[in-house]
């Protein structure tokens, strides 16, 4: 589902991650990110308190955004979310925060989001495209 494209670029810039839930939408940046080898986002929470009640409340539906701002490259990838408590991912991304933050801060845990839909929106002929 994810291309070389799609990769080389949620590897490269900060995600835009979106949910909504009583018709009020909410959108982060997020910096604590990585892609699976199976082909999953995961995003480590330290702040995404709003993010995961929009996700309780709206069947787990999320929504990251990512693009190049200078060659305006860019897709959408819509998915199903779901929340870890612990592992692999979860103590990956713990490490990563409290390096960062001087162990000031820490992750709670990680959302593992399954792409279910690439939307390229990048400006041209393929915008719009479903990958």
């Amino acid at each position: 589902m994810l291309n070389e494209n799609v990769k080389n670029l949620l590897n490269a810039g900060m995600w835009d991650l979106a949910t909504c839930a009583d018709g009020e939408p909410n959108v982060v940046p997020v910096a604590f990110k990585m892609i699976t080898e199976d082909g999953k986002l995961a995003i480590g929470d330290v702040f995404l308190e709003t993010t995961l009640n929009n996700l309780n409340a709206n069947n787990e539906k999320i929504v990251i955004s990512v693009y190049d701002a200078q060659s305006l490259e860019g897709y959408q990838i819509k998915g199903t979310a779901e929340y870890l408590t612990e592992g692999e991912i979860v103590s990956a991304f713990k490490a990563m925060v409290e390096k960062m933050f001087n162990e000031g801060a820490t992750a709670k845990g990680a959302l593992l989001i399954t792409p279910e839909k690439v939307i390229v929106t990048t400006p041209g002929a393929n915008n719009k495209k479903v990958l």
